[in-house]
């Protein structure tokens, strides 16, 4: 298959080279100049995995303006939900008759994808797979070869032959994917995981191993557990976890997965980058406004990773 990557940051970096690796054609479309200057002036991107066995990938990256090529089976984005918006409108030309494909973090991605591709050609996942962008051009892939896992599911939930051979190919590139047929409440599950470890570890710098030690972590994540779920079932979202299962979820990959891992929201932040809180969080602030539920916890920890990043602002 031939998937055309836009975003290569960490995830993008981490899906695409491993999909390379099995024999598929890859493109990155890259908006960020220094990592997008970087990677060409060293003809490909540095990888290491658990800081061992660094080596050079090398990799086809264009900026959005340069990249013309119309083939790809996929257009895959893996992007910061504020990015979004300014590469689809300098990524537009080159959509034709293309698949999407997204396992981007928070919620607002889909309907400004489905502006672009069709409804039937849609597919959105989740990953559970840690990747740090180190500097430009340098990745670092978390946890050993087929750790973690992807569940994906079609906007329509009806798969089709297409969305088999991608599931095959994400399987061989040791991404253990699942195929679901419930498209928001694959999502969802996500963001309420992220809603709990990315938010609280970033306010506190700390790992996820860190904070699923602290005595009192269960108790701080049921309350925003069940705040979320409160705001799905108000929505008609149903989950593919239950509540105790995400609890579970949380607990297993903070402790046994990636326990030595910042999550992405405090990589951003340490780097003084924005942050996703508003989709994430704020996500079900909003949407429980919508349906009269107020998301008084996702509201006050959305404020207190703002207060966070305005301290961090002063500091500097």
């Amino acid at each position: 298959m031939k998937f055309t990557v836009v975003g290569a940051g960490a995830m993008g970096l981490r899906f695409g080279v491993l999909l390379q690796e099995q024999g598929n054609e890859v493109d990155f479309v890259e908006g960020w100049q220094p990592h997008y200057d970087k990677m060409k002036e060293q003809s490909g991107v540095y990888v290491t995995r658990e800081h061992q066995n660094k080596h050079l990938v090398p990799v086809n990256v264009y900026t959005p303006e340069e990249y013309t090529a119309t083939d790809a089976d996929f257009v895959f984005f893996e992007l910061k939900q504020m990015q979004l918006d300014d590469m689809l409108e300098r990524c537009k030309h080159f959509f034709k008759d293309q698949y999407c494909l997204t396992a981007m973090n928070g919620m607002g991605h889909v309907e400004k994808l489905l502006k672009y591709f069709p409804k039937e050609k849609l597919t959105a996942g989740t990953a559970l797979v840690a990747t740090i962008l180190t500097s430009p051009g340098e990745v670092e892939f978390v946890g050993k070869p087929g750790m973690g896992t992807t569940n994906w599911a079609n906007y329509t939930e009806k798969p089709n032959a297409k969305t088999d051979e991608l599931m095959a190919e994400l399987e061989k590139a040791n991404f253990n994917p699942t195929l679901k047929d419930n498209f928001m409440g694959t999502l969802m599950a996500k963001v309420v995981f992220n809603s709990v470890v990315n938010t609280l570890c970033t306010m506190f710098e700390i790992t996820m191993g860190e904070y699923a030690s602290f005595e009192k972590a269960d108790e701080l994540s049921r309350q925003l557990i069940d705040e979320a779920y409160d705001v799905c079932e108000r929505a008609g979202v149903q989950l593919v976890n239950s509540r105790a299962e995400e609890l579970e979820s949380v607990n297993y990959v903070s402790k046994v997965g990636n326990p030595h891992h910042y999550p992405s929201m405090y990589q951003d932040m340490s780097h003084n980058r924005p942050v996703e809180v508003d989709y994430i969080n704020g996500y079900f602030v909003k949407l429980g406004r919508k349906y009269h539920y107020e998301a008084k916890t996702h509201n006050f920890v959305t404020n207190l990773v703002h207060l966070a990043e305005a301290t961090r602002e002063h500091r500097k």
